[in-house]
């Protein structure tokens, strides 16, 4: 999804802060919104695609202003409610008052694309150009970009897919070293970034 979530390659965020000796859970409300993440997908709400889609599709501002536990909580509330597990009435008298979900699913762009080739390690590649309203592991600021093969990895469920239909088509994950004056244009600073991209985002260079 062209979200604010993929903030990768963005500017304007200031420096991350890193936080030395970091602990799992700042607040007991954190390591309560883990556990009951993970009872969700034990009761089948939720796939891995399904979930971070969900996290996706919250308000821009909302996502922006809450801490990471609170966009899983927000994630797998608004699962809930879309599997029928709760309705928007029980959760919100038990929070108390409103309590905000993602928007609705509105899915179209990568899933519905087939690989084009298959590639091996040496080849040159590009990202494909898709924008999408649905679901992708595909950075937006690699996408157009071109780069080199460094390493075929075994097959593996494609989120995009995942997210939207309950099935799983597997395909080969390719890790694409791309130069940092491809992403970034001439005047960044010389460096190789290497991304893991799965087939379909992919096409020869």
């Amino acid at each position: 999804m062209d979200g604010i979530h993929d903030l990768g390659g963005r500017e304007g965020f200031g420096t991350p802060e890193v936080e030395l000796d970091e602990p799992v859970f700042h607040h007991d409300w954190e390591r309560r919104a883990c556990g009951l993440t993970f009872c969700a997908f034990g009761l089948g709400v939720a796939n891995g695609g399904q979930f971070r889609h969900s996290i996706e599709r919250m308000d821009a501002t909302h996502y922006l202003t809450s801490r990471y536990y609170e966009h899983w909580l927000t994630g797998i509330a608004t699962r809930l409610v879309e599997t029928g597990k709760v309705t928007v009435a029980e959760l919100e008298a038990r929070a108390g008052g409103r309590f905000p979900l993602s928007r609705p699913v509105a899915a179209w762009g990568v899933a519905s694309l087939p690989p084009v080739a298959s590639f091996a390690v040496g080849d040159a590649v590009r990202v494909r150009e898709v924008h999408t309203r649905g679901h992708t592991r595909c950075p937006l600021y690699v996408r157009g970009r071109r780069g080199t093969v460094v390493r075929v990895d075994d097959a593996a469920s494609v989120p995009d897919v995942e997210a939207h239909a309950d099935e799983r088509v597997l395909e080969p994950i390719y890790s694409v070293r791309f130069e940092s004056r491809e992403l970034w244009g001439p005047d960044a600073e010389r460096a190789e970034v290497h991304v893991d991209l799965w087939q379909r985002y992919l096409e020869p260079a």
